[in-house]
């Protein structure tokens, strides 16, 4: 009972946030509400057992939306983000492009032959996930993550004009 009630909140957080991102007027409000969107599609994942994956989709969609702030604050006019503007633009083509694609998933959801389970579900989900995408190269993907991980810090680190003492008169 209480794990429906928290698919269905989540749910509303990943269709609300995402709703929001088309309906603020700034780019940073924009990005606020996707992270909040996707931070709830991740916990969505988690909720459905797939902690691994859940655990990634969160950490990934936050850093990419730090990423986002970054260039945020170096490329656009208003640094802050927080200038008023549209984020809709050609709305009546998007709308129907939109509709169009989402009757053709709807459509392939419904009419596909889908196959019945073969065997049973396995015990750890998550391992068998990670088994199946990386096989034998399990450790050397968990690297790759850690290496991944240290360069996106060492790039909003170069990226900022100030380093940590760097203050300007302030007693530190």
């Amino acid at each position: 009972m209480a794990g429906d009630l928290l698919f269905w909140a989540l749910a509303g957080v990943a269709v609300g946030g995402g709703a929001l991102v088309f309906r603020c007027d700034s780019m940073a409000r924009a990005t606020y509400a996707l992270l909040a969107a996707l931070l709830a599609v991740g916990g969505e994942v988690v909720l459905l057992g797939l902690d691994y994956l859940g655990v990634v989709i969160l950490l990934m969609m936050t850093l990419e939306m730090a990423l986002m702030a970054v260039f945020m604050i170096m490329f656009m006019m208003s640094p802050g983000g927080l200038t008023p503007m549209s984020m809709t633009h050609g709305t009546r083509s998007a709308a129907l492009v939109s509709g169009g694609v989402f009757l053709l998933l709807a459509a392939g959801v419904l009419l596909a032959p889908w196959p019945g389970r073969a065997g049973r579900a396995p015990a750890d989900p998550t391992r068998a996930l990670g088994l199946a995408l990386m096989g034998p190269q399990m450790l050397t993907m968990a690297v790759l993550g850690m290496v991944l991980f240290a360069t996106i810090v060492a790039v909003v680190v170069l990226a900022t004009r100030r380093g940590r003492y760097d203050r300007g008169g302030e007693a530190g």
